[in-house]
């Protein structure tokens, strides 16, 4: 499922509309307030301003998206919920 929201305000951004929480793709002319705004949101994975796949970065889901995440230390969390922000400013 793809969904595809428009948002005026930081807040309006982060009410999580969705009942999914696999990725997330954020475009902003500002980096320091993306990174605000992409903390906040329920998704495994935030891609800011289209920045490119990262392979080793965890991989999984939030909400109905499901949990289980693989490769690694991340696939033994089971309790916890890892969250990469990804920008090509990093």
């Amino acid at each position: 499922m793809l969904s595809i929201l428009t948002y005026r305000t930081g807040a309006e951004a982060i009410a999580n509309a969705t009942d999914d929480g696999l990725q997330a793709y954020l475009v902003s002319g500002r980096e320091t307030r993306a990174r605000r705004v992409a903390g906040q949101l329920d998704a495994s994975r935030v891609m800011i301003n289209g920045a490119r796949h990262e392979p080793l970065a965890p991989f999984g889901g939030f909400k109905p998206s499901g949990l289980g995440r693989e490769c690694g230390v991340s696939g033994l969390e089971a309790y916890l919920e890892p969250k990469a922000i990804i920008s090509p400013a990093a």
